[in-house]
């Protein structure tokens, strides 16, 4: 089994800025994940062709089972809105984290995250940039119980606030959330924490500790595999980790073999 988490940056290139769905279709299809979670995926935006980011994303795997969930309608950074209730946003661009999936899936689960109260002082680089106060987004939490060769098993996508400390708000309340859900439980995503505050928050065993931010020269872990130590006997053991360097996105992906 592999399992990888995969922070798309809406399918951007970092070399040339543009977002091409078969750039983005190669770059999923080199993974080969049998479950592959995706953050900061768009769908019906006009910045990425007006596409469905997760819908590609299956194909390129051959994966009969995915899942977007919308975090917010509209796109970051200029105009957005909370959901209304999970069936809001049709027809609009929404922006989110997508769950795809090889094995069929029994159940699905969205958890939804309020963002943080107050705006968080971020550095963006370039040319009239430095600090600047941004108003944090809602955070979604994608749950599905898959039916494996070894059983059921929970896989769950997120995407966490870059605001310290409300992170680990939502990382907490994102275990309470899983923790309803059958065992052994899996949690793939970008959490905008490091490894040591993502096992020390959860007490979840990390399934490979590589960097994989920023993607050139990876210093940090952003993005990572966590499994729940009840059920942990359940799983295989890993054999492999990986963190190869991408076409597209200001992160590096992450793979773990199991098995």
């Amino acid at each position: 089994m592999r399992l990888a988490t995969f922070n798309l940056l809406h399918g951007r290139s970092l070399t040339d800025g543009l977002v091409d769905p078969e750039r983005l279709t190669a770059a999923v299809g080199a993974l080969d994940a049998d479950v592959l979670a995706l953050q900061e995926v768009d769908r019906d935006q006009g910045r990425s062709g007006n596409l469905d980011q997760t819908a590609i994303a299956a194909r390129a795997l051959g994966a009969p089972e995915h899942r977007f969930a919308a975090a917010v309608v509209g796109t970051p950074g200029q105009q957005f809105r909370p959901l209304s209730h999970d069936d809001d946003g049709h027809g609009e661009p929404c922006y989110g984290v997508g769950l795809v999936s090889r094995y069929p899936v029994t159940a699905w689960r969205v958890t939804r995250l309020t963002p943080a109260p107050v705006r968080s002082p971020v550095y963006v680089p370039g040319p009239g940039g430095g600090l600047i106060l941004l108003r944090d987004e809602p955070r979604v939490v994608l749950a599905a119980v898959l039916d494996t060769p070894r059983g059921p098993l929970t896989v769950a996508a997120t995407h966490l606030s870059f605001v310290p400390g409300w992170n680990a708000h939502q990382l907490r309340r994102t275990v309470r959330a899983l923790r309803t859900l059958p065992a052994p439980r899996i949690l793939l995503g970008d959490l905008n924490l490091p490894a040591g505050a993502a096992r020390l928050l959860t007490g979840w065993r990390p399934l490979g500790r590589r960097p994989t931010y920023p993607a050139g020269q990876p210093r940090v872990q952003l993005d990572h595999a966590l499994a729940d130590r009840q059920g942990l006997d359940l799983l295989p053991p890993v054999t492999a980790v990986r963190t190869p360097l991408s076409t597209i996105s200001d992160h590096r992906p992450l793979i773990v073999d199991l098995g």
